[in-house]
């Protein structure tokens, strides 16, 4: 079923990249997409360190993570989310890549600090330090929307 709906398309591929690939009708966009994701997720051991980082176990998901399959994973991901949008047709906002790729490039940098970075005493590790960076990389990339679009 196509759907006009780019938030959909977003939300879809924000729980499984691929899945707005195929809701846009791109079959073999969807499926590399759902493949790097399964290939990425297993080599990284990507949902054992979720599920680490989630009971507060910093150092054991640090310990168990692959981070030369993980480095992949930010740029796949936020990649997937906005191929899903741009090919949803909703994109009339100039410059709307901008937070998915600052969110990507701060994405990865969390992914390459997350073993030492601390708040403090809190080591945020593998999920959360990335997690925050692609947050911040969105909120600066609309930030720098805002501010282009009144030029």
């Amino acid at each position: 079923m196509k759907t006009d709906s780019h938030i959909e398309k977003i939300l879809w591929s924000i729980a499984f990249p691929g899945f707005g690939q195929l809701l846009n009708g791109d079959l073999v966009k969807g499926m590399v997409f759902i493949a790097l994701e399964l290939i990425i997720n297993i080599k990284s051991n990507l949902n054992k360190v979720i599920v680490l980082s989630f009971y507060g176990d910093i150092e054991t998901a640090i310990n168990t993570t692959d981070y030369q399959w993980l480095m992949f994973y930010p740029c796949i991901y936020i990649f997937a989310i906005w191929d899903a949008y741009k090919k949803s047709g909703d994109d009339e906002i100039k410059y709307s890549f901008l937070p998915f790729v600052i969110s990507a490039y701060l994405g990865t940098i969390g992914v390459i600090y997350s073993p030492t970075f601390k708040i403090g005493n809190i080591l945020l590790g593998p999920i959360w330090l990335p997690i925050i960076c692609f947050f911040s990389g969105a909120l600066i990339g609309m930030i720098i929307i805002k501010i282009m679009s009144k030029k």
